[in-house]
C-alpha cells in the first residue's frame, strides 16, 4: 500500500477508471482493491468532485443485496432514525470506535491463534479476552451515558 490514495475516476457513462493501472475497472474490481487494503479516492471525472462516499455506499448496497447482509432491516431502520437527531454525531463516533475495537480484537485474536499454533499457552488469549471485554464495556458506558431515556419515535399513551 502507498501513502497516497489510489485515484479512481468515474465517468458520466458510469465507467470507472483506475489511474494507476490505466484501465477501466468494475465496481467489483474496486471492492477487491479495498478488501486488499488499498486506500482509494474516487473523483467525478467531469468536475473533480470527491464522490468516494457515494461509490462506497454503492458497493455496500450491492453487497447487502447479495444475500449475506451485515445490516439487518432493524439496524438500518434505527440508523436512518438517527439522521438529523441530536445524537447523530454520537452515533457516528460510536460506530467508528466500535469498528476500530472490533478490528483490533480480530487482529489480537488472530495473533493469539498464531501463538497457540507456535506452541505457546492459552494465557495470551485469556488476557486478550479480558482486555477486549473491558474496552468494550468502557466504550459502551461512554456512549450510553449521553443518551436520553425518551424515544421520540414511540407513541405516547
Amino acid at each position: 500500500m502507498s501513502a497516497e490514495p489510489r485515484i479512481i475516476k468515474k465517468y458520466p457513462n458510469r465507467r470507472i477508471y483506475d489511474t494507476r493501472q490505466s484501465r477501466y475497472i468494475t465496481l467489483n474490481d474496486l471492492k477487491d482493491l479495498i478488501i486488499s487494503g488499498e486506500e482509494v479516492r474516487v473523483v467525478d471525472a467531469s468536475n473533480g468532485d470527491d464522490i468516494t462516499r457515494c461509490i462506497l455506499l454503492q458497493i455496500i448496497n450491492e453487497q447487502e443485496a447479495g444475500g449475506n447482509p451485515i445490516f439487518t432491516t432493524e439496524v438500518l431502520l434505527r440508523m436512518i432514525r438517527f439522521y438529523g437527531d441530536t445524537m447523530q454525531g454520537a452515533l457516528t463516533q460510536f460506530l467508528g470506535r466500535s469498528m476500530e475495537a472490533f478490528i483490533n480484537q480480530q487482529q489480537h485474536y488472530q495473533q493469539g491463534l498464531q501463538s497457540m499454533f507456535d506452541g505457546n499457552s492459552l494465557l495470551p488469549m485469556t488476557e486478550l479476552a479480558q482486555k477486549n471485554l473491558e474496552a468494550w464495556q468502557e466504550m459502551q458506558s461512554s456512549f450510553l451515558s449521553g443518551l436520553q431515556p425518551v424515544n421520540k419515535y414511540h407513541n405516547k399513551d
